[in-house]
């Protein structure tokens, strides 16, 4: 059997099988979105199959039919991938775009399927597809698993095995949300910023790396912070194209006071602010950086770094916006589909419970349709459809308000629909 058998038919038998939401007929709502979510075109132009945006196909008035890998993952992941789905789906519908989903086990699913956390068959299926959403991985069953078989691992292979360098992780304090923000209001309002985090390379992947003695016999574990200058060079072009499209301001993060891979991650960067002088660049080591996104986050426009500095900055730089169930991200590469996910983890104590947050989720889809296909109507008809309900007031858990209506994440899927459908008159004049 097959490991797409094995796994549908693991999933058409468990009692946490993927709800699916009845899907209404569907309309448009202007209202714009907050976030400004840039593309990058220009370093990849002559490098990606549409010949503009980075791997994105171009859109046409024709009927448009895309193969998508989804990787609903562990805890929460099927939940809010679930979602996501049938927005995806509903967006489509009217955009003249038809999905073909196929779903694959990633993480700890797949270590109990298969034993490893990143199949071959998952890969190759993710490589011939057009875009790939993934829900969530890891949980308490597997962290005492020996590295290789850990789901965190499947997770980098993937990103490995796909190629996708630029990590992009915007943060966007929503109005509506401002109350949300564990920061002052005055503090928290109005902060809208991406992160571009380097994702294959840095201490995650550097060599050498393991465990050892020293001279006295003690145990040791080590890794290695190691960058070569082409890896830099790309991510800060990705970045200054990034910021170009914003607001023209630019942050590399780093701690080259002390550490000679972010020396040459200096180096190179300022080198190539020559060709950008439209661009302001500026440096931050890390550990300021840190206190600056708390103290001033709206001094931040864009912000650049390395693997691991960009994983704990871009999670803080969430806690500003009210949840970490709020915020997507998209990671890409010169050739290949791209990988959209929200930044969430797997959040195993609510898995089941129908209390996740799908918003990120499915803001993640959006992103997917922008910069991983090119069909930037349907991406802002999602994007219009989340700010719709919130303006309605629903709230799942994590960032519910007095006077809010608390819901579900079934139910705000749900409504998220229901704005899609809100936005079908506009859609169809179109």
């Amino acid at each position: 059997m097959s490991i797409q058998s094995l796994y549908h038919s693991q999933i058409k038998n468990s009692s946490s099988l993927i709800q699916q939401f009845p899907m209404n007929s569907l309309q448009l709502n202007p209202t714009p979105l907050t976030a400004r979510i840039p593309l990058i075109s220009s370093y990849f132009q002559n490098k990606n199959r549409g010949g503009g945006t980075i791997r994105c196909a171009a859109a046409t008035a024709k009927a448009r039919t895309y193969n998508i890998t989804l990787l609903p993952g562990d805890g929460i992941g099927p939940e809010v991938v679930s979602v996501a789905k049938d927005v995806l789906d509903a967006a489509g519908s009217l955009n003249g775009i038809t999905f073909n989903f196929e779903e694959m086990p990633v993480g700890g699913n797949a270590l109990d399927l298969t034993g490893v956390p990143l199949p071959d068959e998952t890969l190759s299926n993710a490589k011939k597809s057009d875009a790939v959403l993934l829900g969530a991985i890891g949980g308490y069953k597997w962290d005492n698993n020996e590295k290789h078989l850990k789901p965190e691992t499947g997770l980098l292979q993937l990103r490995a095995g796909l190629g996708v360098f630029a990590n992009l992780r915007p943060a966007t304090v929503f109005p509506q949300l401002v109350d949300s923000s564990t920061l002052k209001k005055d503090v928290a309002e109005g902060v809208d910023l991406m992160v571009v985090r380097e994702l294959t390379g840095g201490i995650y992947f550097g060599k050498p790396r393991g465990f050892d003695q020293d001279e006295n016999g003690d145990e040791i574990g080590f890794n290695t912070e190691v960058y070569a200058g082409y890896e830099i060079d790309r991510i800060a072009h990705v970045a200054f194209e990034t910021a170009r499209k914003r607001r023209g301001k630019l942050c590399s993060v780093d701690k080259a006071n002390v550490l000679e891979a972010s020396m040459l991650w200096r180096k190179r960067v300022t080198k190539i602010a020559s060709d950008y002088p439209d661009v302001e660049l500026s440096h931050m080591y890390v550990d300021n950086a840190a206190m600056q996104l708390i103290r001033d986050p709206k001094q931040f426009d864009t912000i650049v770094t390395n693997n691991i500095f960009g994983d704990i900055l871009s999670d803080e730089a969430s806690m500003i916006t009210g949840s970490i169930g709020m915020l997507p991200s998209a990671s890409l590469g010169e050739l290949g589909p791209g990988l959209f996910e929200p930044i969430h983890g797997s959040a195993p104590d609510i898995a089941g419970q129908d209390k996740a947050n799908p918003l990120a989720t499915v803001l993640s889809a959006a992103m997917l349709l922008r910069y991983g296909l090119g069909e930037e109507d349907a991406a802002k008809m999602i994007e219009n459809a989340v700010l719709e309900t919130l303006n309605k007031g629903f709230r799942t858990g994590d960032i519910f308000s007095s006077g809010m209506k608390l819901v579900g994440c079934e139910e705000m899927g749900e409504q998220v629909l229901r704005s899609i459908d809100s936005q079908k008159p506009a859609a169809v004049a179109r």
